[in-house]
């Protein structure tokens, strides 16, 4: 999956309402960020590099393997395939829209 689907099917997952009430970045490094600003309503998702309450920097390959559900969230973050810096309440709110 590239790094457009991976921003769709986050924004899919987000809808208008995540529940997140917070603002989450997906760093991917040199494949971009995916931010979701989880205040606004309706919330919105997009590839600006912003500020946010909790920054995930994950691989886009384990990106991709997270949305198709083939690596659980607790394993991606015990294995250290992805860190969470910020909030890690945000990053646990996150588990039930990704």
């Amino acid at each position: 999956m590239d790094f457009a689907e991976c921003t769709r099917r986050i924004t899919e997952k987000v809808g208008a309402d995540s529940g997140l009430g917070a603002k989450l970045k997906f760093d991917c490094g040199a494949d971009g960020q995916i931010f979701i600003d989880g205040t606004a309503m309706p919330n919105v998702v997009s590839n600006r590099d912003e500020a946010a309450d909790c920054t995930i920097k994950i691989a886009l390959a384990d990106l991709t393997a997270l949305l198709e559900g083939t690596l659980e969230p607790t394993t991606g973050f015990m294995t250290g395939r992805f860190t969470v810096e910020g909030d890690i309440g945000v990053a646990l709110k996150l588990q039930r829209v990704i």
